[in-house]
């Protein structure tokens, strides 16, 4: 069971401060307490995208984005009488109290029963040539670098074996018969794999185009050469709460400029602002799409994520942008390889790896 203490923390906290509390903890939830034990509020994955999406930062206070209408219940309170509230309510976690008000514990559905099979299929894209990370790759693809002692593939198809996904293809290319030789059908993790072969480079979502079977759910898709945590069943659950025909996982970029900016008009300053940061989403490698979307996709052509995004949009169609803040490294250079493995045991370790 996870140490639901590492998420607690206090009301001068930030929003970084929050997005820690969810990484240390990996409850999915911050609770926000004052010394003698009284809960003010709690910060779940959702209050933080929707604080980002509204202009927070970071360096926000986290009381800006805490719920402080929330659920809880007793230490004593039954166990199974509680599941069935946590279900019927669509609670994911449920702060304890004792009789005084203070915060006791921590209840987590993830704890109390086990993930559901997904029949959602995950495509996990396998195929790039690794360049930048030359001489490594060589003689190995990118996604078969080891990563804390083992390939990075493996720990991202643990990730959603973690989740209950259970139906995966990988999509190959370069030093396919490696990939293929390392992970067979699958039935070492329990899973489903099967390979979309790519005989020429097809872009991240191109190979699509080559899946054996029309999906009947929402797919997945994923760079191979990511390394993170996030959270893929609230990535699916806000896809299909926004209807939304594709979403993509986003990051919070800042730029800062070195030097301090001079807004002018008609030769007249107007404002001076010394090195400011200026804020971006960037595209995060992730992506949850309509099943008709994934089936329409004709084989054979090259067709990358952004141009088929665009194509939606000039369609009218709904696309939907996830925040992500959970730990995201995308392993494109050396220094981020080398990064990787050292941030790997705190992030990772002891995590589930098949069932």
């Amino acid at each position: 069971m996870k140490d639901w203490r590492k998420a607690v923390i206090p009301l001068t906290a930030t929003v970084r401060d929050a997005v820690e509390a969810l990484t240390l903890s990996s409850v999915q939830i911050a609770l926000v307490a004052r010394e003698n034990g009284h809960l003010d509020g709690v910060i779940t994955d959702g209050d933080i995208r929707r604080g980002l999406l509204a202009g927070k930062t970071l360096k926000s206070p986290a009381r800006e984005v805490m719920e402080t209408n929330f659920f809880t219940a007793r230490e004593s309170d039954d166990p199974a009488v509680l599941l069935a509230t946590m279900r019927e309510r669509d609670f994911r976690q449920v702060p304890l109290l004792d009789a005084d008000g203070c915060l006791v514990g921590l209840r987590t559905l993830m704890d109390m029963i086990t993930p559901p099979k997904r029949d959602n299929w995950v495509v996990l894209m396998a195929g790039g040539l690794g360049q930048r990370l030359r001489p490594l790759t060589e003689d190995c693809p990118k996604p078969l670098l080891s990563v804390g002692g083992k390939p990075l593939l493996e720990t991202i198809l643990g990730q959603f074996v973690e989740h209950g996904f259970e139906k995966f293809y990988i999509s190959v290319n370069y030093r396919a018969e490696m990939v293929e030789a390392h992970f067979g059908d699958g039935s070492r993790h329990n899973v489903e794999i099967r390979y979309l072969r790519e005989n020429e480079q097809l872009g991240t979502a191109g190979a699509l185009g080559l899946m054996e079977e029309k999906p009947e759910a929402p797919i997945f898709v994923m760079n191979g050469d990511l390394l993170t945590r996030v959270d893929f069943p609230g990535m699916l659950d806000f896809h299909l709460a926004q209807k939304a025909r594709a979403t993509m996982a986003v990051r919070s970029f800042d730029i800062q400029v070195p030097f301090g900016v001079v807004q002018v008009d008609n030769h007249r300053i107007t404002s001076i602002e010394e090195k400011p940061v200026h804020q971006f989403f960037v595209n995060a490698g992730i992506y949850v799409l309509a099943p008709d979307v994934a089936a329409a996709i004709p084989k054979g052509n090259y067709l990358d994520m952004p141009t088929l995004f665009s194509q939606l949009m000039d369609a009218g169609e709904t696309t939907a942008a996830f925040p992500i803040h959970e730990y995201w490294m995308d392993i494109g250079r050396k220094q981020d390889f080398d990064q990787a493995n050292c941030d790997y045991d705190m992030h990772f370790k002891g995590m589930p790896q098949g069932r």
